[in-house]
């Protein structure tokens, strides 16, 4: 289901649950619950279809990984728009940036069952559209330097378009978490939720994680884009949205049908 053409041949409710899994959750919200906020980004199959041709790569569109590092002035130069993923060690952060990647099965992108894996901020170039960056985990294991690095990625990046938060879709939002939120909102870098793994998770943790994480969102937050977005890497639900979604911040797509 990694290609887009796949998932059209499903019926239609298992359709949307691949492709919009958040808006699958709907029916199960008590009756007059406000669902504006997860239906603030809603492209249509021509823009679904133009974001996926970005993460595709051919030979006049390579999708390489470039460098890896662990100081700003090791980071290649910023010439092109950019995002970034951050979140706690064993959020699922390298098994989406893969997931997000497959349709280019010649980009490694190294996924450990050992949490706090990546050490490096690690850059992949999207043939001459944008960059997407790996940051380390947080939390458990991670880097000595961790604050020193990703503080200074953030504050000096000025190509920086988005950053995608993400959150474990089982447990919701941790403490480390919140740490992470009040770094982004101090530094104004206008950001994103993603929870992750939301196939391990029941229908009922999720959508109580789900309505948690946008209430806080919503009293606590200023950056934080109001859609939250719900992946699956196994499973591929949610990956055709953020592909969609990383298109539009960074340019790509600047405009959005609406279906």
């Amino acid at each position: 289901l990694a290609a887009l053409s796949q998932v059209l041949r499903l019926e239609r409710s298992r359709r949307t649950g691949i492709v919009f899994p958040l808006q699958k959750l709907e029916r199960y919200l008590a009756p007059g619950t406000d669902t504006a906020r997860f239906r603030l980004f809603q492209p249509g199959l021509a823009a679904l279809q133009r974001a996926e041709a970005l993460f595709r790569s051919d030979r006049g569109h390579p999708i390489d990984y470039v460098s890896s590092a662990v100081r700003m002035d090791h980071a290649p130069p910023p010439a092109l728009p950019e995002v970034c993923f951050i979140g706690r060690s064993n959020v699922g952060k390298s098994s989406l940036i893969r997931a997000l990647f497959s349709l280019a099965p010649e980009v490694e992108v190294r996924v450990s069952k050992t949490p706090g894996h990546t050490k490096k901020m690690n850059f992949f170039k999207v043939g001459k559209y944008f960059t997407l960056v790996d940051m380390p985990g947080y939390g458990y294991r991670a880097p000595q330097d961790f604050v020193e690095m990703v503080e200074a990625y953030l504050q000096e990046r000025r190509n920086l378009k988005r950053t995608f938060l993400l959150v474990d879709g089982v447990v919701g939002l941790q403490k480390t978490d919140n740490i992470a939120v009040e770094m982004l909102e101090e530094f104004g870098i206008p950001y994103v939720m993603v929870l992750t793994k939301i196939d391990r998770a029941s229908r009922g943790v999720l959508l109580k994680n789900v309505l948690e994480i946008q209430e806080f969102v919503r009293e606590n937050t200023q950056g934080c884009f109001p859609q939250l977005f719900l992946v699956s890497s196994v499973e591929f639900s949610g990956v055709h949205l953020l592909r969609c979604f990383v298109a539009h911040v960074t340019g790509n797509l600047p405009t959005v049908e609406a279906s």
